[in-house]
């Protein structure tokens, strides 16, 4: 049973604070998950981080994905001059900053690729050197219930960072969090209000797995491939969301929590493989065509079905089947 915190202040004095309820969220660096989930962590990439001065994207206002060689790149405003782009590199190991690696990498594989009214601002932002680099960790949320604490935020759930979808998560986990402390009257129970707060893996699923689902599927859909049917299934995402309307109205309420529905996520994605492999089928359809068309179907099953088998079936199609979802703070007012 976790009974508090221990703390050292800046001069070094150790102080102690008790309370019936921890709540761990000390951020993708945790050092205190190891006792509250089981932390398989993954690194499928690094961002590489610049920010550029004095450049107009090509949308103002918006965010804008790149769908480059090997993978994605973003930009996005951060102030009324300012751009940040993250530039993601696959692998744990990125070129050497230090020896000018990095440097030669984004002027001659990256910079090419990137729309031409930031070019000469990426140029300038990579001989400025304030190069900076992080990487992307992915981490199942898979909590083990302890008396007296709950995991949250960065320290719990984990995923690519590609749609920013982490921190709405968070803010989701909270507000189902504040919902289930709000009718208690004593916290001081700890078995019996960890026994209670079992329902908040459950409640908290619907968003969190679309989200952290969606993030997952994005990420391998966008990134290049040898395979020419993983290439027509990034293609034909691209295209599906330039439908506009419930193409692309649909996926960004998905992709923003506003419509936490895990079937309507699985809908737009076979969608966007059928829709690739009606293209592949026009005019004519030839029999290369067709291998791609079902290669493309495969590929497609082979990115999301192991993603929602890590979230849990049944916790995120069929939460009301889970016994904690019906636990009631009666016994603990």
């Amino acid at each position: 049973t976790v009974k508090g915190v221990k703390y050292k202040t800046k001069s070094g004095e150790e102080l102690k604070a008790y309370a019936p309820l921890t709540i761990v969220c000390d951020g993708c660096f945790s050092n205190l998950r190891r006792a509250l989930c089981s932390p398989k962590v993954d690194v499928p990439s690094c961002f590489v981080g610049l920010v550029l001065e004095n450049c107009q994207l090509p949308h103002a206002n918006h965010g804008h994905v790149v769908l480059a060689n090997p993978s994605p790149i973003l930009f996005y405003p951060i102030s009324s001059t300012e751009v940040r782009c993250l530039v993601d590199v696959p692998g744990q190991k990125v070129p050497s900053i230090a020896n000018g690696e990095m440097a030669k990498y984004l002027k001659t594989v990256v910079a090419p690729q990137i729309p031409p009214e930031i070019y000469d601002s990426f140029i300038a932002a990579i001989d400025k050197g304030s190069i900076r680099t992080m990487p992307n960790r992915s981490m199942p949320a898979a909590p083990h219930p302890t008396p007296g604490a709950l995991l949250m935020g960065d320290a719990f759930n984990m995923r690519h960072p590609l749609t920013g979808g982490g921190m709405t998560v968070a803010l989701s986990d909270i507000v189902v969090l504040r919902n289930l402390l709000k009718p208690l009257r004593n916290l001081h129970d700890a078995s019996a209000l960890c026994k209670y707060l079992e329902s908040f893996y459950t409640l908290r699923k619907p968003v969190a797995s679309t989200i952290n689902t969606l993030a997952g599927a994005l990420y391998k859909v966008f990134s290049a491939s040898p395979d020419q049917a993983r290439n027509e299934m990034r293609q034909a995402c691209f295209d599906y969301l330039s439908l506009g309307g419930v193409f692309s109205n649909g996926p960004i309420a998905l992709l923003s929590g506003l419509n936490p529905r895990p079937l309507s996520l699985v809908a737009h994605f076979f969608a966007v493989a059928i829709y690739g492999v009606g293209r592949l089928m026009l005019p004519l359809p030839s029999p290369k065509r067709m291998w791609i068309g079902v290669r493309l179907i495969s590929s497609a099953c082979g990115i999301i079905f192991p993603i929602i088998k890590a979230e849990g079936v049944r916790h995120m199609f069929f939460p009301a089947t889970v016994p904690a979802y019906y636990r009631a703070p009666r016994p603990m007012e």
